[in-house]
């Protein structure tokens, strides 16, 4: 953290700006982390928060049939320190790079190995594989992509879930 004093007018202001703050500024989607410990294993999304703004997203914006990261700016990153098994694929401990490929019906959702680059460039052949997102229509629409780690309420694991528009899809896991 660091304090700023503004003098306005013959006011003094205080300030006081964080290091992630200060990253914001200028920032159209800011940037979040969600950040759980489930069954040992700390698990970290982050990505860029974009807005919906008005548009239209999933089939528009977000085109079907195309490889979309999920997130703005920089590629969005899911972390563990220990192995996960999302569905049947195997993922190592670390940080990887995820995509989505939405279509009408089903989506997948693509673990890369490459641990960080740029929203727009996927690279197919780092990928580490990929598995069917479970998909469902919301009643009502979320402004904000949102991601959330939670943990099985029954049982060991639980699931990795994205909200934005009226759709929400999820996956499984498990920590190894």
């Amino acid at each position: 953290m660091r304090m700023v004093t503004f003098v306005l007018g013959g006011l003094v202001l205080y300030a006081t700006l964080t290091r992630v703050d200060a990253r914001q500024l200028g920032r159209v989607s800011p940037h979040e982390s969600v950040s759980p410990t489930i069954d040992g294993s700390e698990m970290t999304i982050t990505y860029g928060r974009p807005s919906m703004r008005g548009r239209m997203i999933f089939g528009r914006l977000v085109p079907f049939g195309r490889v979309w990261c999920p997130g703005a700016d920089e590629a969005t990153t899911m972390e563990s320190t220990r192995p996960l098994k999302l569905g049947e694929l195997s993922v190592p401990a670390g940080p990887h790079t995820i995509w989505v490929l939405p279509t009408r019906e089903t989506w997948k959702l693509i673990v890369s190995q490459e641990p960080s680059g740029f929203h727009t460039n996927h690279n197919p052949s780092a990928d580490l594989g990929s598995l069917e997102m479970r998909k469902r229509a919301l009643d009502a629409p979320v402004e904000q992509l949102t991601f959330a780690i939670v943990k099985n309420a029954t049982g060991l694991g639980g699931s990795v879930t994205m909200t934005w528009e009226t759709t929400e899809a999820s996956v499984p896991f498990t920590v190894q």
